[in-house]
């Protein structure tokens, strides 16, 4: 193979394997996906709460990262409650089958405490960064209202 070819696939594979996952879907996000690897790691819903927990109760200041993992787990308990969005990941999609588990009201008023907080501009980091693109603050409102509907 010519080593001119064979650079430019490396520099491509490497400029891709760089690149972050960035949209308004609540999965749409690398904190997202690799809170969803550490959901299939579990066999209980520990790690949705905790991950809703962070969130809820967040005083001061709530940062993207913690935000991006609260949605994903209630998205979880959105599915468990019978109420999926329609685009969850397979590994989501896999581990609520494997693991039909009980949702207490308690912890859908937390996941909706939750996605108050994160819409929250003045202290969420995620909500500021969203309202920077008016077009994509549109589309994540959305969803997040969306996903308060299915909370319900």
């Amino acid at each position: 193979m010519d080593c001119r070819i064979l650079a430019t696939c490396v520099l491509i594979w490497a400029s891709s394997a760089w690149a972050g996952a960035w949209d308004a879907g609540s999965f749409d996000n690398d904190d997202a996906l690799d809170w969803v690897w550490e959901l299939s790691e579990s066999d209980d819903l520990s790690v949705v709460e905790d991950a809703l927990q962070s969130a809820a109760v967040a005083s001061d200041y709530l940062e993207a990262p913690t935000a991006n993992m609260a949605i994903a787990a209630a998205e979880v308990v959105a599915a468990l409650t019978g109420s999926p969005r329609p685009e969850l990941p397979a590994e989501v999609t896999n581990w609520i089958k494997a693991h039909p588990l009980a949702v207490t009201d308690d912890l859908v008023r937390t996941a909706r405490k939750a996605i108050e907080n994160i819409k929250n501009v003045e202290s969420s980091e995620l909500a500021q960064l969203w309202t920077e693109s008016e077009e994509m603050a549109e589309v994540w409102h959305a969803d997040l209202g969306d996903l308060l509907q299915r909370l319900e």
